[in-house]
């Protein structure tokens, strides 16, 4: 039973002029799909805003290997703190990559996807993506940024510390740079 009172009507249009004013892309959503989100949002990915209603949130990734690996890893995450955050790369409308930094915060814990409020902020200005990739690449591109190990992303992955050892080797060619610190670099629009 909700003994909340009602909010006054300036105070809930208030409330929805922040959610769509603001900033930063902002999402709710139930069970992974899309129940509102704000024009930024919008904007970021290229959609109309009445357009991602109901929708999966895998329409927003580059693979649904990479929706199913991040949602499994967030899950986890938000039973545990309820909330989640990462930097990750994401698909806009027409196919574009970009770089995100993505913050979510469960409703109930005890089942985070029934009911998330989630924050995206384009940060591909100072990370933009420049070289092709695969699926498992970005995912290993995503960890090395957060700085961390081989051991760690092999274990968060679930394959073997010398598979990511030689994902990170493939990505070093691809950005021609002869060192784990100058991939990094490259990564996050430094290099």
């Amino acid at each position: 039973m909700n003994t909340t009172p009602p909010l006054p009507p300036l105070v809930q249009d208030d409330l929805l002029l922040a959610f769509d004013m603001a900033p930063v892309g902002l999402l709710v959503s139930r069970n992974r799909l899309v129940q509102s989100c704000n024009q930024a949002f919008s904007k970021m990915f290229g959609y109309a805003t009445e357009a991602l209603a109901g929708e999966s949130l895998a329409r927003l990734y580059p693979s649904t290997s990479e929706f199913e690996h991040i949602g499994d890893r967030a899950l986890a995450v938000m039973r545990d703190k309820a909330r989640y955050s990462d930097e990750r790369i994401m698909r806009r409308i027409d196919g574009q990559l970009f770089w995100c930094h993505v913050s979510g915060q469960a409703i109930d814990r005890n089942d985070p996807f029934s009911a998330a409020v989630w924050m995206f902020e384009d940060i591909s200005e100072k990370r933009p993506v420049t070289t092709e990739l695969t699926g498992r690449e970005r995912e290993i591109a995503q960890f090395l940024v957060s700085g961390k190990s081989s051991k760690e992303i092999g274990r968060l992955l679930g394959i073997g510390y010398r598979t990511v050892d030689a994902h990170r080797a493939r990505l070093m060619r691809k950005f021609d740079v002869t060192s784990s610190n100058e991939l990094v670099a490259k990564l996050v629009g430094r290099g």
